[in-house]
C-alpha cells in the first residue's frame, strides 16, 4: 500500500459523513419500528421522516423512495437473522453436524418468535407485498438462509451419510424447480439434496408460522415440544440422531 493510500485509509471521517451514516441508521431503525407497529403498509419515507424530524427529501437521496427503504430494511433484517443463525451453529462442536443443524434451526424459529413483525416482512404475511416492490428480494432469502443451510448439507454429503434420490427419480417439473432453487442458493449440491433441504424447510417454516401467528394456539400455545419432535423427525430423515453435545 502506498503512503498516499495509507493516509487516505486512515483519514478521519468527516462530521458530515458521520451525520449521514447516523441518519441512515436512524431511518432504518424508525422503519423497523413503523413496520412493527403498523405493518409494511404504514412504512413510507414521509412517516419515517416525521419520526426523525427531518424532511422527506432528506431521506430520498439515500433510499430512492419507499422501495429503496424497504430493500434496505429487508437486507438489514436478513443480515441480523443470518448472524443469529451462524452464531448458534458456531457454538457447537465443528464436527457435530447434528448439533449445528439443530441449533441453526432453533435460532431461525426463536428469532421469528422474538421478532414477529420482522418475520412477517422477511417471509410472512407482509412478504408478498414486499416481494412485489423489489424483484431481487425473493432471491435474498434463498441466497442467504438457503446458502447457509446448504453449507451444512454439503458437510453431510461429504460425510457420506446422507441418502437422497437420484436426479432421474425426480419428476420433470420438480427437477426443473429444484434446479432453479439450487441456482439461487448458489451451491453445487445434487438435486436430491436440494429436495431434502426443501423437505426440511417446509416443516421448519410451518412451525415458525404456527409459533408467530398463533395457529392452533388453543392447543399449542407453546410450540417447544412440537419443535423438538419435528427436529427428531428431520434429523432421522437426514440419517442423524439428536446430539448429546447440543448447546
Amino acid at each position: 500500500m502506498s503512503a498516499r493510500t495509507a493516509d487516505h485509509a486512515s483519514a478521519p471521517v468527516s462530521r458530515r459523513e458521520r451525520q449521514r451514516e447516523q441518519l441512515i441508521r436512524d431511518a432504518k431503525q424508525a422503519a423497523r419500528d413503523l413496520t412493527a407497529a403498523e405493518g409494511v403498509e404504514g412504512l413510507t419515507l414521509a412517516a419515517v421522516a416525521r419520526r426523525l424530524g427531518v424532511s422527506s427529501p432528506a431521506l430520498y437521496r439515500y433510499f430512492d423512495g419507499k422501495q429503496g427503504l424497504v430493500r434496505a430494511l429487508y437486507e438489514d433484517l436478513m443480515a441480523e437473522l443470518i448472524d443469529t443463525v451462524i452464531a448458534a451453529a458456531r457454538r457447537q462442536e465443528p464436527d457435530d453436524i447434528s448439533a449445528k443443524l439443530h441449533a441453526a434451526t432453533r435460532a431461525v424459529v426463536s428469532w421469528a418468535v422474538a421478532n414477529r413483525a420482522e418475520f412477517g416482512l422477511l417471509m410472512g404475511a407482509s412478504y408478498p407485498a414486499v416481494a412485489e416492490s423489489e424483484e431481487e428480494i425473493p432471491q435474498i432469502l434463498s441466497r442467504e438462509l438457503g446458502g447457509l443451510f446448504g453449507e451444512l448439507f454439503g458437510e453431510l454429503v461429504d460425510s457420506g451419510r446422507l441418502e437422497y434420490v437420484r436426479d432421474d427419480e425426480l419428476s420433470p417439473q420438480l427437477r426443473s424447480q429444484l434446479e432453479t432453487y439450487r441456482q439461487a442458493v448458489g451451491l453445487n449440491l445434487p438435486l436430491g439434496v436440494a429436495r431434502l433441504m426443501i423437505v426440511c424447510w417446509r416443516q421448519i417454516y410451518g412451525i415458525a408460522c404456527m409459533a408467530v401467528y398463533g395457529h392452533l394456539a388453543f392447543a399449542f400455545d407453546d410450540c417447544e415440544a412440537l419443535f423438538e419432535d419435528m427436529m427428531d423427525d428431520l434429523l432421522a430423515t437426514l440419517g442423524l440422531e439428536r446430539s448429546p453435545r447440543l448447546r
